[in-house]
């Protein structure tokens, strides 16, 4: 990869950046508040690198969770990347050797970037979600490590700091609604997960939006279709 490719790649991913080091923060704070040290939050972010999967695990250790209701709380949080691997299948099922790396690193931001921009000249598609893919966990990590430091060694208090997975969610769905130019798939996606909050509550909400989300967007996309070959 040359340096004008990777400066590309960076300048792409500087919004996962800002976003990555303050939401890692976040959670290093609470996992060295909750007795965890450093090496807790390293190893977590290297090797489970899921955001509001970690911020989860939080308090799951701590409040002494059995292995099910883990397993199936962690299913319901990140149940939405079912559907982020179907839309990917082309693009990374001829990955190579990139493609399980590929697949444990699919974020939600890392997804947004990778579906919505173009490799630059002279580098493949592949070795564009490899590098930001990487780029995006290399700043994950940063930002939980550098947590889990200040959470350790600075005596102030952190109390809200968990609000920034709900800023960053906020501030990439203002983003792509101004950036694109058809609102549909957004207010399909607001539409369908209030509905499914108001019909199953908090806590079992996720899974009948996205499986609603996903039929609404697939007959609309049908019905696109049909419309532009009528």
């Amino acid at each position: 990869m040359n340096k004008k490719a990777l400066k590309t790649v960076f300048l792409d991913t500087v919004p996962v950046l800002t976003g990555y080091l303050f939401l890692g923060s976040g959670f290093g704070i609470l996992l060295s508040e909750s007795g965890y040290s450093v090496w807790w939050s390293l190893c977590m972010s290297v090797f489970v690198f899921a955001g509001s999967g970690q911020y989860l695990a939080v308090s799951l250790l701590s409040g002494g969770a059995s292995l099910l209701s883990a397993a199936i709380a962690t299913f319901l949080v990140n149940a939405r990347h079912i559907f982020y691997g179907i839309s990917l299948l082309d693009t990374y099922g001829s990955a190579g050797k990139k493609k399980p790396y590929l697949i444990f690193a699919l974020t939600d931001e890392t997804y947004s970037l990778v579906t919505q921009n173009q490799p630059p000249q002279g580098m493949s598609r592949h070795a564009y979600c490899f590098a930001v893919s990487l780029l995006d966990q290399i700043y994950w990590i940063c930002g939980c490590v550098l947590g889990s430091l200040a959470g350790k060694y600075i005596p102030i208090s952190f109390e809200g700091v968990e609000f920034v997975l709900t800023a960053l969610f906020v501030t990439m769905f203002v983003d792509q609604w101004l950036t694109h130019k058809t609102h549909l798939p957004a207010i399909i996606g607001a539409a369908s997960t209030a509905l499914c909050l108001l019909l199953f509550g908090s806590e079992i909400f996720l899974i009948p939006s996205m499986v609603l989300i996903a039929v609404l967007l697939t007959v609309s996309l049908k019905t696109g279709r049909r419309d532009r070959h009528a």
